[in-house]
């Protein structure tokens, strides 16, 4: 298929970034997103030009690394990631306008990659458990009830890509926030840090600059791992919870 591809070119950080356009022919409707991308940068690369820049990993949809602005869209117009995206889902002539994630928090590197250090930070106030448990128990010695274990589960499965906070128009990350909240706070232990943990969480958030939340929805539709709108009124309950108690 023959495509028209506007993709946002940007030096650096400090650079102004524009919008320009490639042609691109015989892209085969296998082809992942990533690997027409590819294609392109053969392309240019051949011209003696400047590839465009794209983060990518694993390609295979669990390192979270791949996310772009697919004509308005985060990760495209399917519920997945970019590098899962397939060129299927678009047909023969189409224009396709390709972005990085727009966000105050999330400042472009060069070209697609933005730097998503942020979401770091956040984990790094509590996106774990810390406190010294002794030897590892025995698997089955701490019961937890198989509602809590499966949605702690499900839960852990965010992979910060950060397409919640590219798909809020107030550039919220609230809903990465609420699953790794809602995934330590569903189990045993988790609880000794309850508290502090998402009032350090919630605190380095608003520091770094993301939005708050309006309950708008466009997180959770956006989210290739369909993590629960409900996450967030987790994260607002423990929130207020933790500041009665003092913290």
């Amino acid at each position: 298929m023959k495509l028209t591809l506007n993709i946002w070119r940007q030096a650096d950080a400090a650079a102004t970034g524009e919008m320009r356009t490639y042609a691109l022919d015989g892209v085969s409707e296998d082809m992942s997103f990533l690997e027409m991308l590819d294609v392109l940068n053969e392309q240019l690369n051949a011209k003696g030009e400047e590839p465009i820049a794209f983060d990518s990993d694993c390609r295979e949809g669990i390192c979270g690394t791949c996310g772009l602005m697919i004509n308005g869209q985060a990760h495209g117009p399917e519920v997945t990631t970019t590098c899962q995206l397939h060129m299927r889902s678009f047909k023969d002539g189409d224009e396709i306008t390709i972005e990085p994630w727009r966000a105050d928090a999330f400042p472009v590197v060069k070209d697609l990659v933005v730097d998503r250090g942020a979401f770091d930070r956040i984990i790094q106030q509590g996106g774990f458990i810390s406190a010294n448990t002794g030897s590892a128990p025995e698997a089955n010695s701490v019961p937890v009830p198989r509602d809590k274990a499966l949605r702690s589960f499900n839960m852990a499965t965010c992979i910060g890509c950060g397409a919640c906070v590219a798909a809020c128009p107030n550039g919220s990350a609230s809903l990465f926030m609420g699953a790794k909240i809602t995934h330590l706070g569903e189990l045993p232990q988790g609880q000794p840090e309850r508290d502090q943990r998402v009032v350090n969480m919630v605190g380095q958030h608003d520091h770094e600059g993301f939005g708050g939340c309006t309950n708008i929805g466009e997180c959770a539709a956006a989210c290739p791992k369909e993590i629960p709108l409900d996450v967030i009124s987790q994260l607002n309950k423990d929130l207020r919870t933790a500041l009665k108690h003092g913290h």
